[in-house]
Order: structure tokens, then sequence, then C-alpha cells
């Protein structure tokens, strides 16, 4: 049995849950914070003296895998192996994969390509089972029906941007120390840790959670109740057509978000005035502005919720404010390529992108851990995991558009990329708003209506 005493009005388990992910995503924004630098970066330098389009092209086929194989591993937790079983395995990868990409080009007799494409499979099959699990365990905590869950989630993300904090951080220092293997390293010891945490603590905090595969305890409960699994009722059909629809804007909103870990620190690389006084920021370091503004903002966006009482905005609503944020985001990169004034050599102020990194926070808190809630609120318990997993199998539809867009800054320019996403996301918004209405009333229930 789970230890059930509370911290914060919540189960200790979330907090588990939250060390777990902490570390997972230190691993992950470790090495999305220099995998671009390092694969632009001259030889002499230890990189691989790709060209910005290769690179760009390559994050964004990276990180589209990254979010489409929960989907795989949703079904399989679902049905075969548990979310607890899964995320070990997953983890385990996850290890591999950054130690071997941490290895020097000399270790092993491959080619340094052979290495380096290795390493990303494996981080990214191992991710493919770790990250739909370790989310719809937190939804597993609560009650249907439990107000707190909304909460969790809160508590959860910031779980993820503290490590995501601490990666941009420790990644952008190592690797101006000993180089691009040490900030590899870095992250594969974030993995460990994470690993080292969910093995010690799973059992005593969070009892049976995750164990059996949802697919057989819906079963059973099937039976129990004279009814089929297989059939999905009419509530559940409308349900899972909310998840989907609001699917589609979700890859609008990370489409352009995801310009962070590509076009946007290409930018912050070549094109940034960097200098504070005699010290010149490492680029990597402004990875870090978004889980920074998240840690400070959370807790009043959260408040904000509470606060607003019945005028609380559904969550059509909220994901329609994520795309206006994310848009005036935009706005503010805009405004930095036009103090360029056309010539590439001028460097712009750095506090555009701090702009843009806090209007794109407001947006993130607006839409991120409100639609992990949402998924766990929607979707039937035999189908959660796999449910998860196409929830950010539309990540991995955005990521790879985030790329293929982002890869085409040489014809296209920054100026026509930047406008080109403030106002699609401006456009979305507003189409969210109008089919709001719909939305809610499919959701019979599972969120208030405003």
């Amino acid at each position: 049995m789970p230890n059930n005493k509370l911290i914060m009005g919540h189960p200790k388990g979330l907090f588990l849950l939250f060390g777990t992910e902490l570390w997972e995503r230190f691993s992950y924004y470790a090495m999305r914070a220099i995998l671009v630098l390092y694969l632009t970066d001259r030889t002499i330098n230890g990189g691989l003296d790709w060209t910005v389009k290769d690179a760009l092209s390559l994050y964004g086929t990276y990180t589209a895998l990254m979010y489409i194989t929960p989907l795989i591993g949703g079904w399989l937790a679902d049905n075969y192996l548990g979310q607890r079983k899964s995320l070990l395995i997953g983890g385990f990868l996850m290890v591999i994969g950054q130690f071997t990409l941490a290895l020097p080009h000399n270790m092993l007799p491959l080619s340094i390509e052979t290495l380096f494409y290795t390493g990303l499979g494996f981080l990214i099959a191992g991710n493919g089972l770790f990250k739909p699990n370790v989310s719809t365990m937190v939804g597993d905590l609560y009650q249907d029906g439990d107000n707190r869950r909304d909460g969790a989630f809160t508590i959860f993300y910031m779980g993820i941007n503290l490590g995501s904090l601490l990666a941009g951080v420790v990644s952008g220092s190592v690797t101006g120390i000993w180089g691009w293997k040490a900030g590899f390293a870095a992250a594969g010891i974030g993995m460990v840790i994470s690993l080292i945490i969910q093995t010690l603590f799973a059992q005593r905090f969070l009892g049976d959670i995750g164990i059996r595969p949802a697919a057989h305890i819906a079963k059973e409960n099937a039976e129990a109740a004279g009814t089929s699994q297989h059939v999905l009722s009419k509530i559940e059909i409308d349900r899972l057509k909310v998840i989907m629809v609001m699917g589609l804007f979700v890859i609008v909103f990370w489409a352009g978000f995801e310009q962070a870990g590509g076009l946007m620190n290409i930018y912050s690389q070549q094109y940034t005035d960097r200098m504070l006084g005699s010290f010149e920021i490492p680029a990597a370091w402004f990875q870090s502005l978004n889980p920074f503004f998240i840690i400070i903002l959370a807790p009043f966006i959260a408040m904000l919720w509470v606060k607003l009482g019945p005028k609380e905005p559904s969550s059509p609503i909220k994901f329609a404010l994520a795309l206006f944020f994310l848009a005036i985001g935009f706005l503010c990169m805009v405004g930095a390529v036009m103090e360029q004034g056309g010539d590439l050599t001028v460097k712009t102020s750095m506090y555009w992108l701090v702009g843009a990194y806090f209007f794109h926070t407001l947006g993130e808190l607006c839409l991120s851990p409100i639609g992990l809630s949402l998924v766990t609120k929607l979707a039937p318990l035999r189908l959660a995991s796999l449910m998860m997993g196409i929830w950010f199998g539309f990540n991995a539809i955005s990521n790879y558009i985030a790329g293929v867009v982002g890869s085409h800054v040489e014809s296209l320019g920054a100026l026509d990329i930047f406008a080109g996403i403030a106002i699609a996301s401006a456009i979305s918004g507003v189409l969210l708003l109008i089919i709001s209405g719909p939305l809610i009333r499919w959701m019979h229930g599972a969120e208030k209506v405003h």
C-alpha cells in the first residue's frame, strides 16, 4: 500500500513522480540545449561542423520521434508491461543513450556519425517507454472528480521546469569548461538520478499504482459490471473527440514554441549581444529562461485560476490564451530582427529574447499542464497511457514542423518565419474561441461549464 500521508494537501507519490520527472527532464533539456550548437560547431572545437539547415532539420526529426514513440510506449504499458516497469526500462535505455553520446570519438571502432545516431536511437526508444507513463501515474493518484488534479499537474509541471532550468545552466557551463562530451555526460548523470529515485521509493509512495497494465484492470471492472470494455460509450467518444480537436491546436502552439531549441537558439548564439559587462552569457543559458519563468509564474497562475472561482476559463479558452501569448512572444522576435535593419553583423539586444521567452512561458502555463490534466480527465481508464501517448504524438508532429520551418531560415529569413508564426498563432486562437462551446459540451461535465 502507498504511504497515504499528505504534503501540501497532495499524496507523497506526487512528489516522488515530481523528482523522477525533474531529473529525466534535466537529462532531456541538457542534451537539447547543446545539440544544435554541437552539430554546427567546427570539428576543431569537437563539433560535427554541420550546416545550420542540416542541424535544424535533424533537431526537428529527433524531437518529433521523441514525442511519437510515447504512442507505442503507452500502448505497451496499457496492455503488457504496466506503467512502472515501462518507466524503468525506458529510463535505462536513456542512460545508455546519453553515455553513448558522451563517449570520445576514438573510444569505439565506430564512425562519429554511427556513434551519434546510436545514442539518439537509445534516447528515442527509452523516452517512448518513459514519458507517457510518469504523467499518467500522476492522474492515477486522484479519484475521478478530485479537484486537486489540476493543481497536482501544476506542481508536477514545476518539477519538469526545475529540471529544465538546471539543465541549461549546467550543460552550458560544463561544455564551456570541458567540451561537448561533458554536456552529454551531465545529461546521463541526471537520468541515473531519476532511475535511482524511482527504484528506491516507488513501492513506498505509489503502492500498487502503475504495476498492473491498465487494460487488465479495466477488463476486470467491465466483467464485474457486466459490460464490455471493447465498446466505447457515447460520452467516451465525445470526450475522445475533444482530445483530438484540442490536439490540433497543440500542434500549432508547440510548432512555434519549439523554435526555442532550434532557430531561437541559433539566433541567440549568432545575432544576440550577450555581454553583461565583461562577461559573455553562454547561448545555452537562454534555454533556462523558460523554466525560470515557469517556476516564478506557475504559483501565481495557479492562484489566479482558484481566485477566479466560477469565472475560471475552460480548457479551450486557456488554450486560446496560450496561442495569443505565443503570438506576442514572436512579435518580440520580429522586433529583434527589425533592430538589425537587414545587417546581419548587428547584434541585437538580449531583452528581445527575454521578452519572447516570458510571453511564451505564459502561453505554456495556459496550455501544457492543463492539457496533461485534461487527458487524464477525459481518457477511459483502459486507454489512459495510450491517449497520453497520442497527446505527446501531437507534440511529435509540431516538433517536426518546427524543425522544417526553422531549417528554411536561410531561404525565407528570420523575419518572415517569426512573423508567420505570430500570425498563425493569433488566427488559431480566434478559431479556438469560436468552437469552444461545442468542445465544452462534448466533455459531458468533466469540466464545469462557465
